[in-house]
């Protein structure tokens, strides 16, 4: 399933514009902001699909019961851009556990690349909701490189996907793959150049939050 945040108004527009306007990404503190924003407001929407049970609630004049999320929730980022936005999930979860995973492209001489993923620490994922951060779903692979890695720390109940901006060819990807995973995208671009980056898209979203990268 494809939810898509900005297809009602919302406030998701406003980050949309902030965060693709090049003169206010810029801002690499702004740009953060409004990463972490996105995730904790797309934490809110999927907070609504989740499990929750019934809880005694004492206040100074009585008692009353309030709903309360039943599920376990493992905010997943992918490295490094994925860290603003698993910021936010985690204001949306506050009591939900961390993961991360590194994904960066290895250049090859002929100007192609691979996904290169050598780290993970993950807590024990049996019968949890995942919400992986991954601001920009270009080709989908560095989504499936980590379903692979997560592969040895249990199944998941279910698995949720934040990216600020994918590319068609990248949402087909994963569902072809992954069809159980819900992505939730603020917009969903229809170009990808031969180097597999989103036009118009935003830029490098890790570049944008860090700085650029010196390539090792």
């Amino acid at each position: 399933m494809v939810t898509l945040l900005t297809q009602q108004k919302s406030l998701f527009g406003n980050l949309m514009h902030e965060l693709r306007e090049v003169d206010i990404q810029s801002n690499r503190r702004n740009f953060r902001q409004n990463l972490e924003k996105f995730g904790l407001l797309a934490g809110y929407e999927i907070s609504k699909l989740l499990n929750y049970e019934m809880r005694e609630t004492t206040t100074v004049l009585g008692s009353t019961e309030v709903d309360v999320l039943h599920d376990e929730v493992v905010a997943l980022a992918i490295l490094r851009a994925g860290l603003p936005l698993q910021a936010g999930i985690l204001k949306a979860f506050d009591d939900a556990e961390g993961a991360f995973v590194t994904a960066y492209r290895k250049e090859k001489p002929d100007g192609s690349f691979d996904i290169s993923m050598d780290y993970i620490t993950c807590p024990i994922l049996s019968n949890k909701v995942i919400v992986m951060a991954d601001p920009m779903l270009a080709t989908g692979r560095s989504i499936e490189a980590a379903m692979h890695m997560i592969n040895d720390y249990g199944k998941p109940r279910e698995i949720h996907l934040v990216s600020v901006i994918a590319s068609e060819s990248g949402i087909d990807h994963i569902r072809r793959l992954y069809p159980f995973i819900h992505i939730w995208v603020g917009a969903i671009d229809a170009e990808l150049t031969a180097k597999s980056y989103i036009v118009p898209g935003l830029g490098d979203a890790g570049d944008l939050s860090f700085g650029e990268k010196l390539q090792g």
